[in-house]
């Protein structure tokens, strides 16, 4: 109980934050929303830089190299990407804020699509501080709005996994988040300018696999829906137990982790029991400060709850350019995920999704997705047939300030489908679905 209201309260901080930005007077801001350095004392020599959080921007957790190349748990992302946050000081510690929070009307069309009105977002509090000459710890605490939207989640033709009540599995549904998204610790040791290692720890946290979640990538953010390939590259961003070591030398990162392979049951506001009986790998790669790599491969015990049998190697790879011009970005992944299942079919799902921000103020969104999937015909002749999907989709959000770390969208999305006649049976004509949502983001 303690715990869980020590993380409501971080959560209601953050998404006041900015009611009381104005109160923190007396401190320069940089550009990018960082605290400025504050004047050195005439009466005292400077320490090292790495010593001296308050001489510094909020850096990098592992490595280093620029604190945007930090995405989710411990992956990258290129480092040029946009990170829209609220940081400050307090006391030695560098802090940093960030969320939004969603109000959709979403309708799928079809057979088997459904309508609803729901809310969804996130908030997340970080808090950074050296150790020693070299080393750096942070600590993160990661919120989800998504359970008070109800255990069957909003309506999303052809996603699946997970489910709403430990019987049935959750099919055309995009499955609510936990409560407790995160909640971890790293710690990171400069070995020389160019190579530190690091351990990550989180209960829950997320392992070294596939590339950053979907709601934290520059490609995707903007995006209120979820990828369909969500199960195939990024499913285990909330696992509660892991362990992950890393090693990083200049544009290189080479990490292992250890977790839970089940993924969350039905009950979405507690913390689960740990276990480490699942394991991955990830190489990554950032050439330039545009572009990001990821491959990686794990293997995850049991990761259904109504499966319990079936066990699954995972493998992923994703690349992902990032360019800013003229006070403009555009962003664009490309990933491949493939399930294997032990016993049970190889499926493949692949994604392209791209956002562009022009002067952020507008938005515009695309996502393409292709997967493989084996549990929508469950209850007829083709049950456990595996069968190919596409899904397209476009979009747009709009945004105002509110107030100094506080900004409102509204936009919207359209979504259009292909598949193979034996879909038809139970979906009819591919049909149109759309969102229209409100937000409110913290900048």
């Amino acid at each position: 109980m303690r715990l869980y209201c020590t993380c409501l309260a971080v959560s209601v901080f953050l998404f006041c934050a900015p009611a009381f930005a104005e109160d923190m007077t007396g401190m320069d801001m940089g550009e990018t929303g960082t605290p400025a350095a504050p004047a050195p004392q005439k009466t005292a020599a400077a320490p090292p830089p790495a010593m001296d959080m308050r001489e510094m921007k909020m850096a990098a957790n592992l490595g280093s190299y620029a604190a945007a190349r930090e995405g989710s748990g411990t992956s990258w992302q290129p480092d040029s990407s946009p990170h829209e946050a609220w940081h400050f000081m307090e006391g030695d510690w560098a802090m940093m804020a960030h969320g939004n929070a969603d109000l959709t009307y979403d309708s799928q069309g079809g057979p088997r699509g459904d309508a609803k009105l729901f809310g969804s977002g996130w908030g997340m509090m970080a808090a950074q501080h050296a150790a020693g000459a070299n080393g750096t710890v942070n600590f993160r605490t990661m919120l989800s709005l998504d359970p008070f939207m109800g255990s069957r989640g909003y309506p999303l033709l052809f996603a699946t996994g997970e489910t709403a009540d430990g019987k049935n599995a959750l099919v055309d549904r995009q499955h609510p988040h936990d409560l407790f998204d995160e909640i971890s610790g790293s710690y990171s040791y400069r070995v020389s300018p160019q190579d530190s290692v690091f351990i990550y720890g989180g209960l829950p946290g997320e392992p070294a696999l596939g590339p950053t979640a979907f709601m934290h990538r520059a490609s995707a953010g903007d995006n209120p829906e979820a990828p369909l390939t969500h199960h195939w590259l990024d499913s285990t961003h909330v696992a509660f137990g892991v362990l992950t070591a890393g090693y990083v030398h200049e544009a290189w990162k080479l990490e292992a982790s250890a977790f839970r392979g089940r993924e969350p049951d039905q009950y979405r506001y507690d913390i689960e029991q740990p276990k480490l009986d699942s394991v991955s790998t990830r190489l990554s790669y950032n050439p330039t400060e545009n572009w990001s790599f990821q491959t990686s491969w794990g293997y995850i015990k049991s990761p259904e709850q109504l499966t319990p049998d079936v066990n699954e190697n995972r493998l992923t790879a994703s690349g992902t350019y990032n360019l800013p011009f003229d006070g403009n970005n555009w962003a664009t992944t490309f990933a491949w995920g493939r399930k294997i299942n032990q016993p049970g079919n190889e499926l493949d799902g692949f994604l392209l999704e791209s956002a562009l921000s022009l002067e952020g103020k507008h938005t515009f969104f695309g996502r393409a997705e292709r997967v493989d999937e084996d549990e929508l015909l469950d209850g007829t002749p083709l049950e456990g047939q595996p069968v190919t999907v596409n899904k397209f989709s476009l979009g747009y959000v709009r945004d105002f300030p509110v107030a100094e770390h506080l900004k409102y969208g509204v936009g919207g999305l359209v979504s259009q489908y292909a598949y193979p006649s034996a879909v038809r049976d139970s979906y009819g004509a591919p049909p149109t679905s759309f969102m229209l949502f409100m937000r409110l983001k913290v900048i």
